[in-house]
Formats: structure tokens, C-alpha cells, sequence
């Protein structure tokens, strides 16, 4: 494709009022005043033969990338023939998984006609985002047109779920409870299963004492106990339209998915066994219970697989479901995000059925937009509209939460930065007090 320049469409306009006043003074002579735009149009086209090349160009990604991550693309470009440009521009398009810095638009210095250039791509959503062709255009020897070419790239991008949080977080969080004998509290002493007989010690709960052991010995033993291993851990994924809203740019799904990864590390590590279910009007994701560590890719792959949906959340029906697979009592961890009170009786409702045979933990994200319409000082009276409409939605949150903490589901309202910490420190701290 050939097209003029700005400066080819300034520089022909410009003849215009030359051509008029040459018409009004010498109107016999008036097709003089054509000479400059005709002049123009020549060395346009003119510069746009001399600048005709032979152009490549590829685009390299990396192999896969976390949601919400920025990562480099690496852009190369070949123009040959002789006296090549000294400069390029480059554009893609990454479609709606991807956020590109200058909307995918780059100019590329050329030495000997081969250029090379990074540009950072931002991960918006899970899945495969695709880069099907490449624009690259680049101007004449005179500026005055544009040679244009479509060319084809055929590069995809896996975008997983965010686990680096395991690589930043999750080890340092296990060797830190180690370290401080948190985890050897939980596998040996504070469980229900009998472990071994041991001597009496002071410190010890007299409540352990084995006394018929104690009559037999002459000295004082005491029963000790570890914790149940092989526990059920259920992660229930609400990936239905409120779910799907961003939260600091990344959609709450997202969040849920990586702060569940983070938990189910922990959970593999300490030998329990982990289950993901993924629903919105009807469940889309029901695994079966795993356990080890070899595991984990297995439940990474399956939360890849959760997709973003428009539909409204059915609790009642996805729950339901849920509970009738469990054949034995688990521990129930719920993300979810509620908006109005009708929603969120179905919620109440579900949770009810659900606590008759096991454990809830709901998860929600704190809605920070909401909480600064509150705080922030009204300057005119639709800033008070809004901090009143904020402050009504807020009750009706913590009503909710109220609500199922007195039926007895543990709640978990945390920062979207700290859900992952707030959630491993939750499910360890119910691990020690034996109500898995």
C-alpha cells in the first residue's frame, strides 16, 4: 500500500491560494496555478517508486506468561534493496487479552536496513492471545509517501494463571512456619490421631496422661498426637459476571485463581488432598480430589481452564452439586463477590445446606473503589449522591458477612494484594484447632 505523508498533503494544499490569485489576476493564464500541485504530486510519486523494497519482519514472545504480568516482545525488521531507510514504524494488534504500550505502535531505528526493538506487552486475562500480522511502514527519500506492508506473524501467547507468588511467597511462607515449629505444631501435638507414647513431660496436658500405661511402667507416659493428614480441601471458584469485574486491573477470577494456587502448594506440602470447582449458573470445573505434589501442574492446568462469564452466579445449584460428590467432611473454600441482597440470600441460603456436613471459608476481595467514595471528601452534591450509595452498599456487605459468620462460616475479607497470605494463614490456623 502507497499513501501521502502529512507533509505531501500540507505541501500540495499549500499551492491552493497560489493557484486562486494567479486565477483572479490573470485568468487567461489560470491553469499556471496547477504547476505547484501537479510538482507536488510527481515527487510523491516519484518517491514512493524509489522507495519501493522488499521488507520482513518477526515477532518473537516468550514461551508462556502469568495474568496481570508485563513482558517483553522482541520486534526484528529487514527492509533490503538499496539506500534503505534509516527508520521504520511498527504496529500489531493484541486483541482483548493483551494492553500494548503505545497502542502496539513502535518506530524502530534501522542501521543497513535491520532493525530490533523491545515492546512490553501486559497480560490482561487468561487464555491464548494471538498476533496474526504485523503492520510496518516507512517513508521515502523525501518524506512525501508512505510504503506500507501487512505481514503475517502467526505468534501465540499462553497467558496462565499468576504463580509467582509460589516463587516469591509460597516458599518463604513454608520455610518460615518451619522454622518457627508452626508446621511441626500442626503435624505432631495439636492433631486428634495418636502418634506415640512418650514420657511425661513438664509443660504437657495432664488430660494425656495414660494412666494404665503410667501403672505398668511405675512412671508417668502421656499419649502423643499428630495431625489428620489426608484432609479435603475443596476450592470452589465463582466465575460468574461479578467475578469477571477487575479489581486493580486484574479481574477478581484472577485473584481468586492464584491466591487458590498459592493455598493448594501449602495444602499438597502439608499431605492433604485438593480439589478445584469452578461454576457460575451451572458448574464448569468439578476435579477430583488430588494429592502430592506432582499434582499441583495438574490443578494449574485445570485453573487455566476457568473462563470468564457474563451469566449471574447460581449458588443453590453449584453447591448443591458440589456437596452431593463429597462423600466425606471437607473443608470448603469459597471466592466469591456479592453485590445486591438477593444474591447474596442465595448465598446465605447455600451456606446453611452446606455447613450441616462440612467446613465453609469464604473469600472475598475488598472493594477498594467503593471504600474511597466513602472516605473521600464530598466537593459537590454528586459526590455525596455517591458516598451515600457507597456507604448503603457497604452495610449491606458487612450485613451479609454478619450473617454467615453467626451460622458459622469463617470469612475472609482481605486486600487484593494479600489474599494469598491472608488465606494459607487462615487455613493453618484451622488446621491447628483440629476443625478440618
Amino acid at each position: 500500500m502507497i499513501y501521502p505523508t502529512r507533509t505531501a498533503v500540507l505541501a500540495a494544499a499549500a499551492g491552493a491560494p497560489v493557484a486562486l490569485l494567479i486565477a483572479v489576476a490573470l485568468p487567461g493564464r489560470w491553469y499556471v496555478g496547477l504547476a505547484w500541485p501537479i510538482a507536488v504530486l510527481l515527487l510523491t510519486a516519484f518517491d514512493a517508486f524509489s522507495a519501493h523494497r522488499t521488507a520482513t519482519a518477526s515477532l518473537s514472545v516468550p514461551t508462556t506468561a502469568p495474568v496481570g504480568a508485563t513482558v517483553d516482545a522482541t520486534i526484528r525488521v529487514a527492509i533490503a534493496g538499496g539506500r534503505p531507510p534509516r527508520s521504520a514504524e511498527v504496529a500489531l494488534d493484541g486483541g482483548p487479552l493483551l494492553a500494548l504500550e503505545n497502542d502496539g505502535r513502535l518506530w524502530l531505528t534501522l542501521h543497513d536496513g535491520r532493525g530490533e526493538a523491545l515492546l512490553p506487552l501486559t497480560t490482561l486475562r487468561r487464555g491464548t492471545a494471538r498476533v496474526d500480522r504485523l503492520w510496518l511502514r516507512w517513508r521515502g527519500g523525501f518524506g512525501l509517501a508512505w510504503q506500507q506492508r501487512i505481514l503475517p506473524a502467526d505468534v501465540t501467547l499462553p497467558i496462565l494463571p499468576d504463580i509467582r507468588a509460589l516463587h516469591d511467597r509460597g516458599a518463604q511462607m513454608f520455610q518460615r512456619h518451619a522454622l518457627s515449629g508452626l508446621l511441626a505444631q500442626i503435624d505432631r501435638g495439636d492433631g486428634t490421631d495418636f502418634d506415640a507414647l512418650v514420657e511425661f513431660r513438664s509443660g504437657m496436658d495432664r488430660r494425656s496422661i495414660d494412666w494404665k500405661q503410667s501403672a505398668r511402667q511405675t512412671k508417668l507416659h502421656a499419649k502423643e498426637y499428630r495431625s489428620e493428614r489426608n484432609n479435603q480441601i475443596v476450592f470452589a471458584i465463582d466465575s460468574g459476571r461479578q467475578m469477571s469485574e477487575p479489581v486493580a486491573g486484574l479481574p477478581r477470577v484472577d485473584r481468586a485463581v492464584s491466591a487458590m494456587l498459592l493455598t493448594a502448594w501449602i495444602a499438597l506440602k502439608l499431605g492433604d488432598r485438593v480439589a478445584l470447582h469452578a461454576f457460575d449458573s451451572r458448574p464448569r470445573i468439578a476435579s477430583g480430589l488430588v494429592s502430592g505434589m506432582p499434582a499441583f501442574a495438574n490443578l494449574q492446568r485445570l485453573a487455566a481452564a476457568i473462563d470468564y462469564s457474563g451469566e449471574e452466579t447460581n449458588y443453590s445449584f453449584a453447591l448443591t452439586t458440589l456437596a452431593a460428590r463429597l462423600t466425606r467432611r471437607s473443608m470448603i473454600v469459597l471466592f466469591t463477590e456479592f453485590t445486591d441482597l438477593t444474591s447474596a440470600d442465595f448465598l446465605v441460603r447455600a451456606a446453611a445446606r452446606l455447613l450441616k456436613g462440612h467446613l465453609l471459608l469464604v473469600v472475598v476481595l475488598r472493594d477498594e473503589e467503593v471504600e474511597r467514595l466513602v472516605d473521600a471528601a464530598p466537593t459537590n452534591a454528586d459526590d455525596v449522591t455517591r458516598a451515600v450509595t457507597a456507604a448503603a452498599l457497604l452495610r449491606d456487605r458487612k450485613l451479609v458477612l454478619t450473617r454467615l459468620q453467626h451460622l458459622g462460616v469463617h470469612v475472609i475479607e482481605s486486600a487484593h494484594d494479600r489474599v494469598g497470605e491472608e488465606l494459607v494463614a487462615g487455613y493453618v490456623a484451622l488446621k491447628r484447632r483440629n476443625l478440618l
